[in-house]
């Protein structure tokens, strides 16, 4: 009796000192670009839950202020088309002296229309948020995360495998995010930095919204456009993004990245199975159209053959 006693109180002493030791450890430090609304929020919102330390990045000073009132959340003034706002935050990190654990380059905009008719200063506008965005503050920040030994995510879309009408420039930022994400991954696995890109589907977010304001006010895609239909059909699409699923998934997906210890490259999440096998058989035609015809074009059982080979890589990764 007095040892089953004994053999009691330790457990419980072992059980207390763990419970104190997760309590008491600090919160890993991770930067949120776009963390105002949509998927950024809800990143936010789960991370700042679950053991990290989220300083969130936003541009307008009433979002600041609601991020700054959330519990394990430090508000941080972060446009990402601003250079001189970029590195400000880099110093505010550094005074903190925490270091920098994670990197989430969130913020995102997109243009819809058909190419032929949109202005090309809508495509810069695209490309700046979108591809330079990340770049520019992923070269910012990374010598903060290259000491931590940490991880850089950044928020793609199944649009970066699939491309269709009227969403070319948006499709064309996200393919972009894609091949920066694999240079980015290779370049920085000297340094211990894990990288990688999350592929949402339709989620409910305000970039629809946004997106139609700004196609109404600059008038880009004009009512006089040869795509009347399509248009149309668009500025109603647009205003259903907001009615999308709740994001929660694509935030587990940012929090498996800071969490695992061997995060995955690419975490395509949607909300259904059709869209899922739409990405999925996107990729594979064009590794069929890649091969089609070519000098040393492989035949089904060697294309077979390849695809069991790489499934085999990513177990062995795993």
């Amino acid at each position: 009796m007095p040892i089953l006693k004994y053999c009691l109180i330790a457990l419980l002493f072992s059980f207390s000192a763990s419970a104190y030791s997760q309590a008491s450890a600090p919160l890993k430090p991770v930067l949120i670009t776009g963390a105002s609304s949509g998927l950024g929020l809800r990143m936010t919102e789960v991370l700042s839950q679950n053991g990290f330390l989220v300083y969130a990045g936003a541009r307008k000073p009433e979002d600041l202020k609601r991020l700054e009132a959330m519990p394990n959340v430090e508000a941080i003034k972060l446009d990402v088309l601003v250079p001189a706002e970029i590195d400000a935050a880099v110093e505010t990190v550094k005074q903190k002296g925490r270091g920098l654990f994670g990197l989430i380059n969130n913020a995102g905009v997109a243009v819809f229309g058909p190419i032929i008719e949109v202005d090309v200063a809508e495509l810069e506008y695209q490309l700046n948020v979108n591809v330079l965005g990340p770049y520019r503050v992923t070269q910012a920040f990374s010598p903060l995360i290259i000491e931590s030994k940490g991880r850089i995510a950044t928020t793609g879309s199944i649009a970066g495998t699939l491309a269709g009408p009227m969403f070319g420039h948006y499709s064309m930022s996200k393919h972009a995010i894609e091949a920066f994400t694999d240079a980015l991954a290779v370049e920085m696995m000297r340094f211990g930095v894990t990288v990688s890109v999350i592929e949402p589907g339709n989620y409910a977010s305000q970039i629809g919204n946004t997106a139609k304001k700004r196609m109404l006010a600059r008038d880009y895609w004009s009512a006089e456009t040869r795509y009347t239909q399509e248009r149309e059909g668009m500025l109603q699409g647009l205003e259903m993004v907001t009615k999308g699923a709740d994001p929660l998934a694509v935030a587990e997906a940012a929090l498996d990245i800071m969490q695992s210890d061997k995060p995955k490259r690419r975490y395509m999440v949607v909300d259904q199975a059709s869209q899922a096998e739409t990405t999925v058989r996107k990729a594979l035609q064009k590794a069929l159209q890649l091969n089609q015809g070519q000098k040393h074009q492989f035949d089904s059982a060697k294309l077979i053959e390849m695809l069991q080979q790489e499934q085999q890589k990513l177990v062995e990764s795993n």
